[in-house]
Protein backbone atom coordinates (compact mmCIF):
# COMPACT_ATOMS: atom_id res chain seq x y z
CA UNK A 1 0.00 0.00 0.00
CA UNK A 2 1.23 3.37 -1.28
CA UNK A 3 1.45 6.08 2.05
CA UNK A 4 3.93 8.57 0.20
CA UNK A 5 4.47 9.89 -2.72
CA UNK A 6 8.11 11.46 -3.36
CA UNK A 7 8.28 14.76 -6.46
CA UNK A 8 12.11 15.89 -7.60
CA UNK A 9 11.22 19.46 -8.00
CA UNK A 10 13.69 20.85 -10.62
CA UNK A 11 12.66 19.67 -14.19
CA UNK A 12 9.48 17.65 -12.35
CA UNK A 13 7.62 20.11 -10.78
CA UNK A 14 9.41 23.10 -11.69
CA UNK A 15 9.97 22.80 -15.79
CA UNK A 16 13.48 23.81 -16.86
CA UNK A 17 16.63 23.14 -18.97
CA UNK A 18 18.84 22.48 -16.19
CA UNK A 19 21.98 24.00 -18.04
CA UNK A 20 20.00 27.50 -19.13
CA UNK A 21 19.36 28.07 -15.16
CA UNK A 22 22.72 26.64 -13.86
CA UNK A 23 24.31 29.34 -16.34
CA UNK A 24 21.98 32.40 -15.45
CA UNK A 25 22.22 31.70 -11.68
CA UNK A 26 26.02 31.26 -11.60
CA UNK A 27 26.13 34.35 -13.48
CA UNK A 28 23.66 36.19 -10.75
CA UNK A 29 25.39 35.00 -8.31
CA UNK A 30 28.75 36.04 -9.24
CA UNK A 31 27.70 39.27 -10.64
CA UNK A 32 26.59 39.81 -7.25
CA UNK A 33 30.04 38.37 -4.86
CA UNK A 34 32.26 40.65 -7.61
CA UNK A 35 32.21 43.81 -6.07
CA UNK A 36 33.40 42.18 -2.43
CA UNK A 37 36.40 40.77 -4.28
CA UNK A 38 35.57 37.61 -6.30
CA UNK A 39 36.92 36.78 -9.56
CA UNK A 40 33.49 35.69 -11.69
CA UNK A 41 35.56 32.35 -13.01
CA UNK A 42 37.35 31.76 -9.78
CA UNK A 43 33.73 32.29 -7.93
CA UNK A 44 32.28 29.76 -10.17
CA UNK A 45 34.83 27.05 -10.48
CA UNK A 46 34.64 27.09 -6.65
CA UNK A 47 31.26 26.60 -6.32
CA UNK A 48 30.89 23.74 -8.84
CA UNK A 49 34.05 21.87 -6.16
CA UNK A 50 31.81 22.57 -3.51
CA UNK A 51 28.99 21.31 -5.41
CA UNK A 52 30.83 18.06 -6.22
CA UNK A 53 31.84 17.35 -2.83
CA UNK A 54 28.04 17.51 -1.41
CA UNK A 55 27.29 14.66 -4.65
CA UNK A 56 30.01 13.01 -2.58
CA UNK A 57 29.03 12.97 0.61
CA UNK A 58 28.22 9.77 2.53
CA UNK A 59 27.07 10.89 5.63
CA UNK A 60 30.85 13.06 7.47
CA UNK A 61 28.64 16.32 8.56
CA UNK A 62 25.44 18.38 6.34
CA UNK A 63 25.32 18.87 2.67
CA UNK A 64 25.81 23.01 3.82
CA UNK A 65 28.97 21.73 6.32
CA UNK A 66 30.78 19.69 3.30
CA UNK A 67 30.05 23.18 0.66
CA UNK A 68 31.42 25.48 2.77
CA UNK A 69 34.43 23.79 3.97
CA UNK A 70 35.19 22.75 0.51
CA UNK A 71 35.00 26.41 -0.65
CA UNK A 72 36.87 28.30 2.19
CA UNK A 73 39.76 25.45 1.58
CA UNK A 74 39.92 27.48 -2.01
CA UNK A 75 39.06 30.86 -0.78
CA UNK A 76 40.10 30.98 3.05
CA UNK A 77 37.77 32.00 5.84
CA UNK A 78 37.12 35.19 3.61
CA UNK A 79 33.85 33.65 2.52
CA UNK A 80 32.90 32.30 5.33
CA UNK A 81 32.44 35.69 6.46
CA UNK A 82 30.59 36.67 3.30
CA UNK A 83 27.87 34.16 3.91
CA UNK A 84 25.54 36.85 4.70
CA UNK A 85 25.91 38.01 1.43
CA UNK A 86 25.20 34.85 -0.45
CA UNK A 87 22.24 35.24 2.29
CA UNK A 88 21.20 38.07 0.85
CA UNK A 89 21.61 36.65 -3.10
CA UNK A 90 19.27 34.24 -2.01
CA UNK A 91 16.38 36.42 0.21
CA UNK A 92 16.88 39.32 -2.64
CA UNK A 93 18.25 38.55 -5.93
CA UNK A 94 17.41 34.87 -6.60
CA UNK A 95 13.82 35.39 -7.77
CA UNK A 96 15.12 36.64 -10.84
CA UNK A 97 16.32 33.56 -11.66
CA UNK A 98 12.89 32.09 -12.14
CA UNK A 99 12.99 33.73 -15.86
CA UNK A 100 15.08 30.88 -16.72
CA UNK A 101 12.58 28.55 -16.04
CA UNK A 102 9.11 27.61 -17.18
CA UNK A 103 5.77 26.97 -15.52
CA UNK A 104 3.56 23.98 -15.44
CA UNK A 105 0.12 24.57 -13.70
CA UNK A 106 -0.52 20.43 -13.97
CA UNK A 107 2.48 20.38 -11.16
CA UNK A 108 0.34 21.56 -8.29
CA UNK A 109 -2.67 20.17 -9.65
CA UNK A 110 -1.07 16.61 -9.11
CA UNK A 111 0.55 17.26 -6.19
CA UNK A 112 -3.27 18.33 -4.83
CA UNK A 113 -4.69 15.11 -6.48
CA UNK A 114 -2.19 12.85 -4.43
CA UNK A 115 -2.90 14.99 -1.48
CA UNK A 116 -6.66 14.27 -2.49
CA UNK A 117 -5.87 10.73 -2.80
CA UNK A 118 -4.70 10.68 1.26
CA UNK A 119 -1.14 10.10 0.31
CA UNK A 120 1.83 12.28 2.07
CA UNK A 121 3.82 14.18 -0.43
CA UNK A 122 7.35 14.98 0.26
CA UNK A 123 9.63 17.41 -1.78
CA UNK A 124 12.80 15.11 -2.61
CA UNK A 125 14.47 17.66 -4.03
CA UNK A 126 18.66 17.27 -4.78
CA UNK A 127 20.21 18.98 -1.29
CA UNK A 128 22.79 20.84 -3.04
CA UNK A 129 20.82 24.67 -2.13
CA UNK A 130 20.17 26.19 1.39
CA UNK A 131 16.56 25.90 2.24
CA UNK A 132 15.09 29.92 1.54
CA UNK A 133 16.30 28.84 -2.38
CA UNK A 134 14.33 25.80 -2.64
CA UNK A 135 11.23 27.10 -0.68
CA UNK A 136 11.77 30.29 -3.86
CA UNK A 137 12.13 27.14 -6.62
CA UNK A 138 8.93 25.71 -4.89
CA UNK A 139 7.09 29.25 -5.19
CA UNK A 140 7.97 29.39 -8.85
CA UNK A 141 6.34 26.41 -9.34
CA UNK A 142 3.49 27.52 -8.27
CA UNK A 143 3.07 25.59 -4.80
CA UNK A 144 4.01 26.63 -1.19
CA UNK A 145 6.47 24.79 1.29
CA UNK A 146 3.44 23.80 3.33
CA UNK A 147 2.20 21.56 0.70
CA UNK A 148 4.93 19.14 1.74
CA UNK A 149 5.72 17.02 4.61
CA UNK A 150 8.87 18.39 4.60
CA UNK A 151 11.49 18.55 2.19
CA UNK A 152 15.55 18.17 1.85
CA UNK A 153 17.83 20.66 1.89
CA UNK A 154 21.64 21.36 2.40
CA UNK A 155 21.13 22.40 5.60
CA UNK A 156 18.86 18.93 6.81
CA UNK A 157 21.11 16.13 4.56
CA UNK A 158 23.94 14.16 4.61
CA UNK A 159 23.58 12.94 1.28
CA UNK A 160 22.76 13.29 -2.39
CA UNK A 161 21.16 11.82 -5.37
CA UNK A 162 21.98 9.52 -6.78
CA UNK A 163 23.41 8.37 -3.59
CA UNK A 164 21.00 5.49 -2.52
CA UNK A 165 21.49 6.53 1.15
CA UNK A 166 19.81 9.82 0.23
CA UNK A 167 16.55 7.54 -0.30
CA UNK A 168 17.00 5.85 2.36
CA UNK A 169 17.24 9.12 4.65
CA UNK A 170 13.82 10.40 3.07
CA UNK A 171 11.74 7.36 4.26
CA UNK A 172 13.39 7.50 7.17
CA UNK A 173 12.27 10.78 8.09
CA UNK A 174 9.12 10.07 6.69
CA UNK A 175 8.52 6.43 8.53
CA UNK A 176 7.87 4.42 5.98
CA UNK A 177 9.17 1.60 4.12
CA UNK A 178 10.70 2.02 0.57
CA UNK A 179 7.89 0.10 -0.55
CA UNK A 180 5.17 2.57 0.20
CA UNK A 181 6.63 5.08 -1.38
CA UNK A 182 6.54 6.40 -5.22
CA UNK A 183 8.95 8.54 -6.33
CA UNK A 184 8.67 10.80 -9.51
CA UNK A 185 11.25 12.34 -11.08
CA UNK A 186 12.54 13.65 -14.45
CA UNK A 187 16.40 12.44 -14.50
CA UNK A 188 17.17 8.42 -14.97
CA UNK A 189 20.02 8.11 -12.81
CA UNK A 190 18.76 10.44 -10.27
CA UNK A 191 15.41 9.74 -9.40
CA UNK A 192 14.92 5.82 -10.76
CA UNK A 193 17.76 4.92 -8.96
CA UNK A 194 15.24 4.99 -6.02
CA UNK A 195 13.44 1.46 -7.39
CA UNK A 196 16.29 0.00 -6.50
CA UNK A 197 15.51 0.32 -2.86
CA UNK A 198 12.40 -1.20 -4.11
CA UNK A 199 10.45 1.99 -4.41
CA UNK A 200 7.48 2.43 -7.34
CA UNK A 201 8.78 5.01 -9.44
CA UNK A 202 7.28 7.15 -12.43
CA UNK A 203 9.47 9.09 -14.91
CA UNK A 204 8.57 12.37 -15.75
CA UNK A 205 9.09 12.90 -19.31
CA UNK A 206 8.88 16.26 -19.50
CA UNK A 207 12.08 17.38 -19.24
CA UNK A 208 13.72 14.42 -19.25
CA UNK A 209 17.37 14.25 -18.66
CA UNK A 210 19.04 11.02 -19.47
CA UNK A 211 22.72 11.74 -20.27
CA UNK A 212 23.66 8.16 -19.69
CA UNK A 213 21.20 7.06 -22.45
CA UNK A 214 19.73 4.50 -20.00
CA UNK A 215 16.88 2.05 -20.97
CA UNK A 216 13.95 3.55 -19.64
CA UNK A 217 10.91 1.04 -20.60
CA UNK A 218 10.78 -0.60 -17.70
CA UNK A 219 9.96 3.03 -15.68
CA UNK A 220 6.03 3.81 -16.11
CA UNK A 221 6.20 7.01 -17.72
CA UNK A 222 4.80 10.10 -19.32
CA UNK A 223 3.81 13.83 -18.17
CA UNK A 224 1.56 14.86 -15.35
CA UNK A 225 -2.08 13.68 -17.03
CA UNK A 226 -0.38 9.97 -17.66
CA UNK A 227 1.16 10.29 -13.80
CA UNK A 228 -2.33 11.41 -12.56
CA UNK A 229 -3.52 7.95 -14.20
CA UNK A 230 -0.67 5.83 -12.57
CA UNK A 231 -1.42 7.60 -9.10
CA UNK A 232 -5.05 6.89 -9.17
CA UNK A 233 -4.18 2.84 -10.15
CA UNK A 234 -2.36 2.87 -7.07
CA UNK A 235 -5.19 3.54 -4.67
Amino acid sequence: MIKKVLFDLDGTLLPMDQEVFTKTYFSMLASKLAPYGYDSKELIDGIWKGTKAMVKNNGAGSNETVFWDTVSAIFGDKIKKDIPIFDEFYSIDFDKAAKSCGYNPAAKRSVDKVKALGYGVILATNPLFPSIATEKRIRWAGLEPDDFEFFTSYENTCFCKPNPNYYRYVIDKAGCSAEECVMVGNDVKEDMVAAELGMKVFLLSDCLINPEGRGISAFPSGGFEEFDSYISRQA
